[in-house]
């Protein structure tokens, strides 16, 4: 049996991708922390769609049950054609004032999990010759973020990461899509603290179903960097063209409330 897994499947972005794989036929393996909810979607999920849905409630801040994710569709014989890298966070501080176990986890879950998973399940889908990876970056990967230095430092990775995991295999029937949202209307927002910036506030955002819509048709192209919005397009793409320290401080004081 194929599956679909997802990673931070309890809300937003990662709630609206399992809705949306599902809508399209595909049995989803949902991971998040929070089982009852999880619970919650797979009843709907199933229910709606009739498809097969797999609950697993992991930290995947801790190794140990990020390699127990692989472990459950190995013993379940779950072929895991897609695998989508949703799960994070981040937080809204001054770099020397963050909370250090917030930012180690930040790390671990936005870096270290996303990179092991894909590292387990690509060989999986080498062998198989197919299968597709969506890593889900922002466009705060595109320059750095004061006042979220580490949330913008870990997206920049996972973008860099995916474009040359896409290279590499090109010849391999596995594609790989980074899909980069700018802000979004979702728990994130709550989780980070950035209601009140200037980034957000009285700004009308995109919804996180529009953006699932979106990073599920890029994904299925095997589209490599998949920028949701004209308006984030255009400023990813400018900030190539604009002197870095120039950059920096138009974010400073974008991202101050």
């Amino acid at each position: 049996m194929t599956t679909a897994v997802i990673t931070g499947a309890s809300s937003g972005i990662g709630l609206e991708l399992a809705k949306q794989f599902a809508k399209h036929k595909h049995n989803v393996t949902l991971v998040a922390r929070r089982e009852d909810v999880l619970n919650k979607l797979a009843d709907e999920i199933k229910e709606k769609y009739k498809v097969q849905v797999h609950v697993l409630a992991k930290d995947l801040s801790d190794a140990k049950q990020v390699d127990e994710v692989y472990e459950f569709t190995t013993l379940h014989n779950l072929q895991v054609k897609y695998l989508v890298n949703n799960a994070g966070f981040g937080d809204y501080a001054f770099f020397n004032t963050a909370n250090w176990e917030k930012l180690s986890g930040m790390i671990d879950v936005n870096i270290k999990a996303l990179t092991r998973l894909s590292w387990l399940y690509v060989k999986d889908m080498i062998k198989n010759e197919r299968g597709k990876i969506m890593n889900v970056a922002s466009t705060a990967a595109f320059q750095p973020g004061p006042l979220m230095a580490v949330y913008f430092a870990t997206k920049s990775y996972v973008l860099s990461l995916s474009e040359a995991m896409a290279n590499e295999l090109e010849d391999k029937g596995v594609t790989v899509t980074a899909l980069c949202p700018g802000p979004t209307q979702s728990e994130f927002l709550k989780v980070a603290d950035m209601h009140n910036s200037k980034m957000i506030k009285d700004r009308k955002l995109p919804s996180s179903k529009d953006v699932a819509a979106y990073g599920y048709k890029a994904m299925m192209k095997g589209k490599n960097v998949a920028i949701q919005g004209t308006m984030n397009y255009i400023m990813a793409q400018g900030a190539r063209f604009v002197p870095r320290n120039t950059i920096t401080k138009l974010v400073r004081v974008m991202q101050e409330k």
